[in-house]
């Protein structure tokens, strides 16, 4: 086949019909704009939407096993594996995604393709597992020919780009915008962003936030089905089992009324938090950008989120319970992570709590490694990234 031909799209054979079998000619492409994932889609379709965009908007549903996706005003739920799912894929002139799209997926001539990604990594990840022990090799193997589908990758940071080229095995365009997911931690709509975020979560507005945010453990997937270890439409490993190494209750008894602790899981975890006075489970929130607009502290571990909420400023701790395997073991680092750390690395749950009536004095001690941080590994980030990638995608249109 010659590169670059226009290609139809194998469908699972009680799903294809007269208009997507291999014997039909390549239907025209449309004027749509699908997404898929969370937060950075989820800008660029309101930046799009407010700019009046001359497009049908579709969005695809169902990718994360357990949760809700929330398809915003405007756009059209497209069920992942569905028919009309497969005819987006095939069809729409533009797609954003922040995660891979299926091994089997080709770009047609005439789509543009958006890879918004999910921001600055701390973990290794792609490519950088080869020589990990838990480094799923089946899928690493398709990275070339899934990236090479990307008319432009947005790297979220000057520090992430070449690890992002490296690590997805990708050779084409880079947009150094920033992350579109953090444009809502700018004003002008921060303020008006936050109010909303607290009110629908039921949270007093005197409260004080601190919102729990752990990454998964390669060690601890669920067991893959015979169906979905060899399914082509997979687009990332997992998912994994919930590990509650954190007492968030714990953390709310030591702090007291007048807190809120928010558990958010993963994206790629299931599992579930036990309800209990001063804890709520954000794991099914639309997006982790508007949770860390009203945090008042994170404490996580090695989950890229703290590259997002040093834009805020405010404190970050770090339950680092396991540092030592899962820097050595499970997956390793793409930087320096103690040295570079902008808060304390604790190991127990009393040592977080403790930490978190205290946060001024940690912030203190910690104030110079935050601030490189943040010079270092959030300097794109301006409130105008979904401006930017937006410009890029009808840029091929014009």
């Amino acid at each position: 086949r010659t590169p670059g031909a226009p290609r139809t799209f194998p469908l699972p054979s009680d799903q294809r019909t007269p208009r997507t079998s291999h014997s039909s000619r390549p239907l025209p492409l449309r004027d749509a704009v699908l997404y898929a994932g969370g937060d950075s889609p989820r800008a660029v379709h309101a930046e799009l939407v407010r700019r009046g965009t001359d497009a049908e908007h579709l969005w695809v549903t169902g990718t994360t096993p357990g949760r809700i996706t929330h398809v915003p005003p405007g756009a059209r739920a497209v069920p992942v594996h569905s028919a009309a799912w497969y005819e987006a894929l095939a069809r729409s002139r533009r797609i954003v995604t922040d995660d891979q799209l299926p091994a089997w997926f080709e770009r047609r001539p005439g789509q543009t393709v958006v890879q918004t990604w999910h921001g600055t990594p701390l973990g290794r990840f792609g490519s950088g597992l080869a020589d990990s022990l838990y480094a799923d090799h089946q899928h690493l193997a398709t990275l070339p020919q899934r990236s090479a589908q990307w008319s432009v990758l947005i790297s979220p940071s000057r520090f992430a780009t070449p690890l992002l080229r490296r690590s997805l095995s990708y050779e084409g365009e880079v947009l150094e915008a920033g992350s579109p997911a953090n444009d809502v931690l700018f004003p002008p709509v921060r303020d008006k962003a936050a109010e909303e975020v607290r009110r629908g979560l039921g949270i007093p507005e005197e409260h004080r936030v601190v919102l729990y945010a752990p990454t998964y453990r390669d060690h601890l997937p669920h067991p893959p089905s015979a169906a979905s270890a060899c399914s082509a439409d997979r687009t990332a490993p997992g998912p994994y089992r919930w590990d509650p190494a954190l007492d968030p209750h714990a953390l709310a008894r030591t702090l007291g009324p007048g807190h809120t602790v928010l558990v958010r899981r993963h994206p790629r975890v299931t599992g579930s938090v036990p309800a209990g006075p001063g804890v709520l489970d954000v794991s099914h929130h639309p997006g982790a950008a508007g949770l860390l607009l009203i945090a008042d502290v994170l404490v996580t571990d090695y989950a890229g989120l703290m590259f997002d909420f040093a834009l805020t400023g405010r404190p970050m701790l770090f339950h680092t319970y396991d540092l030592e395997h899962y820097r050595d073991t499970v997956r390793g680092f793409c930087l320096d992570f103690e040295t570079r750390a902008p808060g304390p690395l604790l190991v127990t749950t009393d040592e977080v709590a403790q930490a978190l009536r205290d946060t001024d004095t940690s912030a203190a001690r910690h104030a110079d490694a935050y601030e490189s941080f943040r010079r270092d590994y959030c300097d794109l980030d301006d409130g105008n990234a979904a401006a930017r990638v937006a410009d890029r995608l009808l840029a091929d249109t014009e």
